[in-house]
């Protein structure tokens, strides 16, 4: 491990609250996930889950009656909230309007932390309409948000959406990097690489908005600063693993909101501004540690599962509880 990861791991571990007993219920997290439709459950399942095993205190998944009927079958951990709708689901006119659905979800904002948008969305119209309501109403009430997966083909027509929201973390892997990059007018001569410097361009093109660009390595930028997160990973491509990152990174934020408010006595000084990349970092090298360990136990048999059961693992050898904390 270098010096600048340690040193990194060390400013991250700062920002995360000790658990104190004056504390009570949602103090330390409270992180929803958007999405899950009929045919993708499991995707808001491991990101709800990963902020779960991280830490946060409560952990949410908004998503449609049918895959709502699964979610809960998978843990009684989560709070799982039937308001989403698709297209072939709505009874009644009022139903099929987005700015109805997405309303009671903003109703929720006060209470949540962050949001993550995006694991098992699907690209139903309704869906991808109802979220880009959601999105405002982030916007207007300034909750940090993740999006991920089908949250990104939605910004791919309408990248104004998050345009220049400097509490908006985008974890695009290869090929949703490129096709965001067009989507901003970047072409190919404009964008050198999808490595720091083409982060930074892309994040700069979005206006200040944090870019994690997944891949060999994770290029962390908001197209002033950037930081790659390099930890060895496993070498296994299973499906879902990005969504250990999303509820990862949502938690970290959660986190951040936190320290920013003082609910603790907190060290550091940070800026909000090195907060979110400190947090976009941590959820990296978290999600590439859990990555490794369960690469190591199981092979070419990794799932995405085996990740959710080595988060808490690897918070603990990564950065690990404060004297403060224990018992």
């Amino acid at each position: 491990m270098s010096a600048t990861t340690k040193d990194l791991l060390r400013k991250v571990r700062m920002i995360v609250p000790p658990m104190l007993e004056k504390f009570h219920k949602g103090q330390l997290g409270r992180v929803a996930v958007i999405g899950g439709s009929e045919n993708y459950t499991g995707a808001p399942y491991f990101s709800a889950m990963a902020s779960a095993k991280l830490g946060a205190d409560l952990s949410h998944v908004i998503c449609t009656p049918p895959a709502a009927n699964v979610i809960k079958t998978y843990s009684p951990n989560l709070m799982v909230h039937p308001i989403m709708r698709e297209t072939k689901e709505v009874a009644s006119s009022r139903e099929s309007e987005p700015e109805h659905l997405a309303s009671e979800i903003i109703d929720m904002m006060g209470n949540l932390h962050a949001i993550v948008i995006g694991p098992g969305l699907g690209r139903d119209k309704l869906m991808q309409a109802t979220v880009a309501e959601v999105v405002k109403g982030a916007r207007k009430h300034k909750v940090p948000l993740v999006l991920d997966a089908d949250a990104l083909w939605l910004l791919q027509t309408q990248p104004d959406l998050i345009k220049g929201y400097k509490e908006c973390v985008l974890t695009p892997n290869v090929v949703e990097f490129g096709r965001l990059a067009k989507s901003v007018g970047l072409s190919e001569e404009e964008l050198p690489d999808t490595g720091e410097a083409g982060c930074k361009k892309l994040a700069q093109a979005l206006g200040g908005v944090l870019i994690v660009r997944k891949g060999a390595v994770d290029w962390i930028s908001d197209g002033e600063k950037a930081m790659v997160g390099d930890l060895e990973g496993g070498r296994k491509r299973s499906g879902g693993q990005g969504d250990t990152l999303t509820g990862s990174i949502a938690t970290m934020l959660a986190w951040r909101t936190l320290y920013h408010e003082g609910l603790w006595k907190t060290e550091g000084n940070f800026s909000t501004a090195e907060t979110l990349m400190l947090a976009a970092w941590g959820g990296s090298a978290i999600t590439r540690e859990c990555s490794r360990l369960a690469f190591l136990k199981h092979g070419r048999a990794l799932q995405a599962s085996d990740l959710t059961e080595e988060v808490p693992v690897s918070f603990e050898k990564l950065i690990g509880e404060k004297e403060e904390s224990k018992l």
